[in-house]
């Protein structure tokens, strides 16, 4: 059967975690956004972007159900403690160059939404579609809603140092592609994509690989830099992308203004999106305390401006 294609629907981001009656409340889980497409016979995974990411993820096509359906969900690695990590899927996809076994970061699917179960279902309110996850569940994880005491849910993703929480109203219907108020993310802290447009050269025990990226976002045509990224890599994280970063080398700086950017700076094409955790921004538009989280796949013209210095710190 050919199945119709979706992009996911987007949540607004929310700057304060809030009760309602009339809303539910989930854990937002660390990990990469994926739809799940079984069309009767096999399973075809794709990244937000649309990126066909089946090889990726074999431990994943085991899934099968009694009818073709389209499942929405973040595929994840759990930590020792069972905490979902971004970082941790860096070993399966998103850092060039990194390899890893399966066995050492085994991928889980947690579903979250139904768009098709025989026939498409997006019109139809949140409870009704959630209501075809178990049919369909199998090898996947659903995640757990809870009802109204959003603050409660809060309290448990503090004490776990979980990403955030997701806020969805009910009786709401699902919008591919768009970016709506039904649905709304809480950060713990703000995770924002930059573009990747330099790197310094690092010393001592970094000596080969590098001192940090630099990072910019896009404003009309320009690349505007926003800050230096030095923390939140693992040893053979910094050896992949400076594996990485060498193949992208240009003589050429991508960045408008200089300005403030560091002495030393290798220029790279402007090809590689990097997300960051920042506590905030300066009144100076730079980014306070960033920390790499990795590497996604979206298109770099899509990080602009707009797109991330417009989100609220939650």
């Amino acid at each position: 059967m050919s199945l119709p294609r979706y992009q996911p629907m987007l949540a607004t981001a929310w700057s304060q975690p809030f009760s309602d009656d009339d809303w539910v409340f989930e854990e937002k889980v660390d990990g990469f956004r994926t739809l799940l497409y079984w069309d009767g016979s096999r399973v075809e995974l794709r990244s937000r972007s649309g990126r066909d990411v089946t090889h990726l993820y074999p431990e994943l096509t085991a899934f099968s159900a009694g009818r073709p359906c389209v499942v929405d969900g973040e595929a994840v690695v759990r930590d020792t403690d069972g905490v979902p990590r971004f970082e941790l899927m860096q070993h399966r996809t998103g850092v060039p160059s990194l390899g890893s076994t399966l066995a050492e970061y085994p991928v889980e699917f947690v579903a979250f939404d139904v768009l098709f179960d025989g026939e498409d279902i997006t019109g139809k309110g949140l409870e009704e579609r959630r209501s075809h996850l178990d049919p369909v569940a199998d090898i996947l994880t659903v995640s757990n809603i809870v009802e109204e005491d959003g603050e409660g849910l809060w309290r448990r993703v503090e004490e776990l140092g979980l990403e955030g929480m997701m806020a969805k109203r009910k009786g709401s219907a699902y919008v591919p592609g768009r970016r709506v108020e039904t649905w709304r993310k809480i950060a713990r802290t703000l995770s924002i994509r930059t573009v990747v447009g330099g790197f310094t050269v690092g010393d001592g025990g970094r000596a080969e690989t590098f001192g940090s990226l630099q990072v910019g976002l896009w404003r009309g045509d320009a690349l505007q830099w926003v800050g230096s990224v030095g923390t939140g890599f693992s040893d053979s994280v910094l050896v992949a992308i400076r594996a990485a970063l060498d193949q992208q080398v240009t003589e050429v700086s991508p960045f408008h203004p200089e300005a403030d950017l560091p002495k030393g700076v290798r220029w790279v094409e402007p090809t590689l999106v990097a997300m960051v955790g920042i506590k905030e921004w300066t009144r100076h538009n730079r980014m306070r305390a960033p920390r790499f989280l990795g590497f996604t796949d979206d298109e770099p013209t899509t990080v602009t401006w707009e797109s991330e210095r417009g989100t609220k710190l939650a």
